[in-house]
């Protein structure tokens, strides 16, 4: 294929749909591939504020137990080898491998009483969507699938700036491909997929030697091909490929992208406070990456409307304990960096975070010392959005198997966050293929007890 130099410069694995290399080019007589699945326009009168979502998988559900929900008092075989820590809230404990998060509760909320994971199958697409009701693999879904929070966003809001894509997805690949998803666009297509900048992407978003004039040139014969297969398109699969494609242009001939990224001009004391973690993936899951933290915030404050970005392998079937030990503290001090650095910044009422995993883990400690895959009930933490913090909301029982006090379908996080964003999730709708419209989120409200 070519590049905008004219060289071969790589090739693109898995087509346009999930496409991780932003690159503008690829011109052929035979198809035309685009770059980013980026989206420029807004289409709702909120355009101009700056609110985003930095949304959390912890892949492969982390135990509530060991975070947000010890048991300190249970047996030894339901609490494991892992106490408790007192938070900056009276009467608030969480576990003990969270002491920085410990210090800034005043700035978050745990929510206890997590429930609606549809089954115990390792997957990001309910943490992506709030639906509950149907499965990962598009089953009882209307066509195209759900659309994702950050396709959603990206469809209904655009990006605060035009130089930044709306929704950017962090992770990289992995050997578990939900554990590796950043969310898709679903029935909205996809110029509202994640913009990846993983791998060979981020060196593609300069113009290595060509001159603004010379890319001018090129994007007129890319709108010549483009008006030309227009006309030869009979079922629609070329509408909004003039979006992305512009921004795609946008984006190479703007440094603020590529600025985002450049983590050298952060303060060294404000990279030492994130930590690096490490970058490498944990088995077949995400790396624990903590400069993606930081990458969060540069891009949210950027324009951005919303990154996701994954976090480890919490699958802990064996070795709880040394689980958690190799997965928390590095954890703790990126998400707690994430929400200091926020309000520090004076973005606290403005970007919404939210961590979390498709479900929880089972109360007692299995034979090999872990816990297994345990859907009745999980954990979330919140911070920002402007949301009354310093609380925590529901309970579970004394070995946290089951939700005793006000459960919290996955639904309501999900409508919460839309609402921190501006949008009604009870009254906005969305039109799948076939022109159905569809509610943000199925029949749940936000959280009135944080809003």
């Amino acid at each position: 294929m070519l590049s905008i130099g004219g060289k071969t410069a790589g090739r693109l694995c898995d087509g346009i749909s999930r496409r991780d290399l932003l690159r503008v080019g690829a011109l052929g007589m035979g198809g035309l591939n685009l770059p980013g699945l980026l989206h420029a326009e807004s289409q709702s009168g909120i355009r101009g504020s700056h609110k985003a979502v930095i949304m959390i998988y912890m892949a492969g559900a982390p135990p509530h137990q060991d975070l947000w929900d010890p048991k300190p008092e249970a047996p030894s075989e339901y609490r494991g080898d892992l106490g408790a820590i007192n938070t900056n809230i009276n009467g608030v404990r969480i576990g003990e491998l969270l002491p920085r998060m410990a210090s800034i509760m005043d700035k978050c909320i745990a929510v206890r009483s997590v429930i609606g994971a549809p089954s115990g199958a390792h997957d990001s697409f309910m943490c992506y969507t709030g639906r509950t009701g149907s499965t990962f693999n598009n089953k009882g879904q209307p066509p195209g699938g759900w659309p994702s929070i950050g396709s959603t966003l990206s469809r209904l809001m655009g990006p605060a700036n035009g130089q930044i894509p709306a929704f950017v997805g962090l992770a990289p690949k992995a050997g578990h491909p939900p554990y590796g998803a950043s969310g898709k666009s679903g029935f909205l297509g996809i110029e509202h997929n994640p913009f990846k900048p993983s791998g060979q992407g981020m060196k593609d978003m300069v113009l290595h030697g060509i001159t603004p004039a010379r890319l001018n040139e090129r994007e007129g014969l890319l709108h010549s091909f483009d008006r030309m297969r227009r006309d030869m398109d009979s079922n629609g699969k070329m509408e909004g490929l003039d979006g992305f494609t512009r921004q795609a242009f946008d984006l190479l001939t703007s440094s603020k992208l590529a600025d985002a990224f450049k983590l050298d001009n952060e303060h060294p004391r404000v990279r030492e406070r994130y930590g690096k973690g490490d970058a490498k993936n944990v088995g077949d899951g995400a790396p624990r990456n903590n400069e993606h933290f930081l990458l969060a915030r540069r891009l949210v404050e950027a324009g951005a409307r919303c990154v996701t970005l994954n976090y480890g392998r919490w699958d802990f079937h064996s070795d709880n304990a040394g689980g958690m030990r190799s997965h928390a503290p590095m954890f703790d001090q990126g998400l707690s960096a994430l929400i200091e650095d926020l309000h520090e910044r004076g973005m606290a009422d403005d970007v919404t975070v939210c961590a979390w995993g498709e479900f929880g883990r089972t109360p007692k400690i299995n034979d090999k010392g872990g816990r297994d895959h345990w859907p009745k009930v999980s954990c979330a933490l919140l911070a920002g959005g402007g949301m009354q913090t310093g609380q925590v909301i529901g309970a579970t029982d004394s070995t946290a198997a089951e939700a005793t006090e006000r459960p919290v379908h996955m639904g309501e996080i999900m409508a919460t966050l839309y609402h921190n964003m501006g949008l009604n999730p009870n009254t906005t709708t969305l039109p799948d293929l076939n022109g159905r419209p569809h509610y943000l989120v199925d029949g749940h409200r936000p959280m009135p007890e944080v809003i």
